[in-house]
């Protein structure tokens, strides 16, 4: 129960990163790519300092003894909400989002599938390969089909 729970709230979270890039990819084309995702992550920030303020519970003065590595999650969010600001407008919300979905699963399943980061290793089969090879189908379907 609770993985399926789970999977539904991750479900509900790609719903709020397509609605996130509209909103973005409108805001952008007002005020300028960077400067709407430079909204974005400010707006980000207060509503997360809030939180964490008033329910947090963890050690936020153990980031100062992490290794950096872990700290790029900051760089790349910042580099995917600059390029969907800046890809909505241009080839439409259902192409960007998609193009992200296939680029996130075959990482993803080259994460898995070697174990990086400390994570447990989950192989790749037949299923996985073929879940992927039809996502990059659906990716090419979705794109032709937005061109006109």
């Amino acid at each position: 129960m609770a993985r399926l729970f789970t999977t539904l709230l991750m479900l509900l979270a790609g719903v709020g990163l397509s609605v996130q890039a509209a909103i973005n990819g409108t805001l952008g084309k007002k005020i300028g790519a960077l400067e709407g995702a430079l909204v974005n992550f400010f707006v980000g920030t207060l509503i997360l300092l809030l939180t964490v303020l008033f329910a947090g519970h963890g050690q936020l003065g153990e980031v100062l003894r992490v290794p950096k590595w872990q700290l790029l999650g900051g760089l790349i969010g910042a580099v995917y909400v600059a390029a969907m600001v800046f890809a909505v407008p241009r080839i439409g919300v259902g192409v960007a989002v998609m193009a992200v979905i296939v680029g996130q699963l075959a990482m993803s399943m080259a994460i898995d599938h070697f174990g990086l980061f400390g994570l447990r290793r989950i192989p790749v089969d037949g299923y996985r390969l073929a879940g992927a090879l039809l996502l990059a189908v659906a990716l090419f379907l979705i794109y032709r089909g937005s061109g006109r």
